[in-house]
């Protein structure tokens, strides 16, 4: 009877110094990295098409303030550009035909709500769909490319920045504010790696994303160069000379000032959790 009673006991201090054990470990946060896609949408893409992705990454640390909340701050990179070329549904931009592209670097602060308990090693929590909003600053700077030649644009003045005839238009900030939005999903594989997809859209106070805004500008505002041909301020203003006989009459619509520019990027993340084993919360 002693040694039955003695081996039940022993029994019974394994199993509370198990459970003790599993009970004091709490996941504080994510260390995280993803990889994935970016696509711009503005004066150049109207019709929100995804014809045009290119890469995209992140890396990010996220703080636990329970189950279901969450904040983090990330550092993102993400190249966008699009072409006139694929807007063969409007006659108009088709022959436009301008063109950019861009390396965007963000800095932001999201807050992240978990739809279900998540908690990473518990089978019964290791899902969960989850929203996220916040706000972010970011840098940009648009080029294209001249016969052969990467030219950044914002340095031109295409639209007549910072020319005399046009002392109103001042040149555009290469950093501006975003605020993304998104949604996306995440499953733990153990209590110390977790996945995720995430979709997040970004929407910006800038209308230059693209180097496109406003109106053509008098051709007057671009100087020659010192061998008499047209500068490439000239030429990367109104680019419709290559499809036929140019467009870009002064004051004509070259984009849509009234709606901002925005960028979306869907990534794969991978985090790993950071524990500690104080007495979690009944939360």
């Amino acid at each position: 009877m002693r040694i039955k009673f003695f081996s039940l006991l022993l029994i019974l201090v394994i199993s509370a110094s198990t459970l003790t054990a599993q009970n004091a470990i709490v996941q504080e946060g994510e260390f995280g990295a993803g990889l994935g896609v970016a696509h711009y949408f503005g004066d150049l893409n109207t019709r929100a098409r995804l014809n045009r992705i290119k890469p995209a990454a992140t890396i990010f640390f996220r703080k636990n303030f329970g189950n279901y909340i969450s904040g983090r701050i990330g550092a993102s990179f993400a190249q966008i550009g699009y072409s006139d070329v694929y807007n063969t549904h409007n006659e108009y931009m088709n022959r436009r035909n301008l063109s950019f592209n861009s390396n965007v670097w963000e800095l932001a602060l999201q807050g992240d709500f978990n739809f279900f308990r998540f908690l990473p090693g518990e089978p019964q929590y290791n899902f969960t769909p989850y929203v996220t909003l916040g706000v972010g600053v970011f840098s940009f700077d648009p080029y294209a490319y001249l016969k052969g030649e990467k030219v950044y644009l914002r340095p031109l003045g295409t639209e007549g920045q910072g020319s005399a005839l046009y002392p109103d238009r001042k040149q555009y900030s290469t950093m501006a504010i975003s605020f993304p939005i998104g949604a996306g999903i995440k499953y733990s594989i153990n209590e110390r790696i977790n996945i995720a997809f995430e979709i997040l859209h970004r929407i910006t106070n800038t209308d230059y994303l693209d180097d496109v805004s406003t109106v053509y500008p008098d051709l007057a505002a671009f100087p020659l160069n010192p061998d008499g041909t047209a500068s490439n301020a000239a030429l990367l203003s109104d680019r419709s000379y290559e499809t036929g006989e140019p467009i870009g009459i002064t004051g004509r619509q070259r984009g849509n000032s009234k709606q901002k520019d925005q960028f979306l990027t869907a990534m794969f993340h991978i985090t790993f959790n950071i524990q500690s084993y104080r007495c979690p919360t009944a939360d």
